[in-house]
């Protein structure tokens, strides 16, 4: 008796994908499938189980070198432990909608084992097939895809389990049978051509960030008068820019309101806090969130609310490092503040009562701003280069700053 062979049937990891170029396609996949399918990039480091790894993944570690940066000792490698308890904490519900992980980015290094015909006629719909021991590196996404190893590798300390992280479907974007010079360029074009957010800018949108709350709050809770019509003053602040423009309706923005906020709950020392994550659990030492929030909201739309006219004018006052200025003054009136220079709100009314707003050099330059060599004033410093010495001239108008920015 003799067996006959089987028919040609190709074997591999089946996706379902949609083609959006001839040689690039998007999907979801299920993490156990991820994880098969890219190697660990932490393990690849590993020099000793590299040594008593496989052939295949020798040559995967090779591959992915000529096209990645190392996950050991960078920044990148810090970032997949707090990724890995982002992604554990949205799976979980702790995050409710607003989380989010973009598509990881994927290189088959050869031509695919097998491509169905359209699923759905019209659809562009269709089947790939990823033959077993086929070289796939992460190019773009990497330090997203390390976490989901270690989630997986060990889904109980995340709070997690296998059954769970099973029905996770990850985006991913896949380009097929590239050269790995083309492969690095997408790295490059990746990673480098896109504009940085600045940490401030990207601070005002976190929505979990404490200061970035009550920033919305005092906004919010602020009328004012524009054109004849009354308005909350959250209308008038930008969410999106780093500064407003002359064209621009809004007269300040959100970034310069949280760093008024967030040296209003810590003083000098929330110079330094203007671009990081401001957590309920790091208030000052003696203080609970509903109480500073119940403080710091009136205090400083008070505030907003009777200057506003300088607001609007764009004054000085618009500028993020006069703000932080202001706010490290309203500080001095909290009950956290340190009793040997606390003042009371009246006294802070008096000591801003005299200030000129204008944007002139004659109160600004040197304090705020410098005069560039065509004569014009610059108030482009950040808030931890002038915040303090915006503070002191408010708060000692005896200096030199302080008469400055009086006009004296």
């Amino acid at each position: 008796m003799r067996l006959t062979m089987p028919t040609a049937v190709v074997e591999g990891t089946q996706l379902t994908v949609m083609p959006f170029r001839d040689d690039a396609v998007v999907g979801t996949m299920s993490v156990p499938t991820l994880v098969q399918l890219v190697p660990s990039p932490r393990a690849e480091e590993d020099p000793r189980k590299l040594k008593a790894a496989s052939g295949l993944v020798r040559r995967h570690a090779e591959l992915r070198a000529t096209v990645q940066r190392t996950l050991k000792s960078s920044q990148k490698g810090k970032n997949v432990g707090p990724y890995a308890e982002y992604i554990a904490a949205g799976l979980k519900g702790e995050l409710g909608a607003a989380w989010s992980t973009p598509p990881i980015t994927l290189w088959h290094a050869g031509p695919l084992a097998a491509v169905s015909d359209e699923l759905v006629s019209g659809s562009g719909l269709r089947t790939l097939t990823v033959a077993p021991g086929t070289m796939v590196v992460a190019i773009d996404g990497e330090t997203q895809t390390t976490a989901w190893h270690d989630l997986y590798d060990d889904p109980e300390t995340y709070g997690l389990t296998y059954p769970e992280l099973a029905q996770v479907r990850v985006p991913f974007e896949l380009y097929v049978d590239l050269a790995p010079s083309d492969a690095r360029q997408i790295f490059y074009d990746r990673n480098v051509q896109g504009v940085a957010v600045a940490k401030n800018l990207a601070m005002s949108m976190d929505q979990r960030d404490f200061g970035t709350r009550l920033a919305h709050l005092v906004a919010d809770s602020v009328k004012v008068d524009v054109d004849g019509q009354r308005l909350p003053f959250g209308q008038l602040v930008n969410s999106s820019k780093r500064q407003v423009s002359r064209g621009d309706r809004e007269v300040v923005t959100l970034s310069a309101l949280r760093a008024l906020v967030v040296t209003a709950i810590y003083g000098k020392v929330g110079l330094n806090r203007s671009a990081e994550s401001v957590h309920e659990d790091e208030l000052p030492a003696g203080t609970r969130p509903e109480q500073v929030e119940a403080l710091i909201v009136p205090l400083l739309a008070r505030l907003i609310a009777e200057l506003f006219p300088d607001f609007a004018n764009r004054s000085a006052l618009t500028a993020p490092a006069v703000l932080a200025g202001l706010g490290i003054a309203a500080h001095h009136t909290t009950p956290w503040s340190e009793a040997a220079s606390r003042i009371g709100t009246e006294e802070l009314d008096q000591l801003l009562g005299g200030i000129r707003w204008e944007r002139e050099a004659a109160y600004w330059d040197g304090v705020a701003a410098k005069t560039g060599t065509a004569g014009r004033l610059n108030f482009s410093g950040g808030v931890k280069d002038s915040g303090g010495r915006v503070a002191d001239a408010i708060l000692y108008p005896a200096t030199e700053a302080g008469r400055k920015i009086r006009g004296l």
